[in-house]
């Protein structure tokens, strides 16, 4: 069975939010100015989510977090292969991502 895209399974235009606008404001500023990419051709990239809300998806935060950082570091995200992703309970106002992209193998 071919797989879903997130393209393919929704209807119409998807507008950014006001939280997404601040959201990419906010990670864009605090991220480091720049990182040693590694030279590849494809990547893994490695997510740590700190929630504080018991509800949240960690796969729900991949997506947006993505694509500020393939912008901000000027790639190309489709280049993305692999994700590992954690998502770890945290109390409110302690809430964080951590990163690191890797050179995939294959």
């Amino acid at each position: 069975m071919k797989p879903l895209s997130a393209n393919q399974a929704y209807k119409g235009v998807k507008y950014k939010t006001s939280k997404y606008k601040e959201y990419d404001m906010e990670l864009s500023y605090k991220l480091p100015p720049s990182i040693d990419l590694p030279d590849s051709e494809l990547y893994e990239i490695i997510f740590e989510f700190g929630l504080s809300s018991k509800n949240a998806d960690g796969d729900n935060c991949i997506k947006q977090t993505q694509d500020i950082i393939s912008r901000k570091y000027g790639f190309n995200d489709k280049k993305i292969r692999r994700w590992v992703v954690d998502a770890i309970d945290v109390k409110k106002g302690e809430e964080y991502v951590k990163f690191a992209i890797n050179k995939l193998e294959r």
